[in-house]
């Protein structure tokens, strides 16, 4: 009796194997078809010069609380949230994408003041010193400008291919 209970055991452990090996397999396929992310790569932390820069912006001088992503997978996309002096932001957005002027009729519920949305074929970009057309990697890139109290403004940056 004692041999024949070792031979169920062992039985039982290879039979178990494939059932652990399709209950993963099942697992992965459910979250890969079910998540718009399905390497589990979300968004990372990068220096906030690369995130303006993506979209043909640089940072500006007086910008604080700054905090810059990016997310890859099927498309590139950079975001950056910083706070400047409320005063700054329309003249800027005009200087980096003259032919796209900010506007003030969009709004994203009630609280967004100014916005720009540029697409590569806009010509936009800040000329950086010592080169004649900035990087202008993204497709497209979109600002929000948030008036937050009588000095400060935040700025909402995205900047995505397509």
């Amino acid at each position: 009796m004692v041999r024949g209970r070792n031979r169920w055991w062992l039985v039982a452990v290879v039979a178990g194997i494939p059932a652990l090996a399709l209950i993963w397999l099942v697992t992965a396929v459910l979250r890969a078809a079910t998540s718009d992310d399905p390497l589990g790569r979300g968004p990372r932390e990068v220096p906030c010069a690369e995130a303006p820069k993506f979209g043909g912006a640089r940072l500006p001088t007086g910008a604080y609380d700054t905090c810059c992503t990016v997310e890859v997978w099927l498309d590139t996309r950079y975001a950056a949230a910083f706070r400047m002096p409320r005063a700054e932001p329309a003249g800027r957005l005009g200087r980096t994408c003259p032919g796209a002027p900010p506007r003030t009729g969009f709004r994203l519920g009630d609280t967004t003041d100014l916005c720009v949305s540029v697409g590569f074929a806009d010509g936009c970009g800040e000329r950086m010193p010592g080169e004649a057309y900035p990087g202008f990697g993204a497709h497209t890139a979109n600002v929000l400008v948030d008036h937050e109290g009588p000095a400060t403004a935040l700025v909402r940056f995205s900047a995505f291919t397509v």
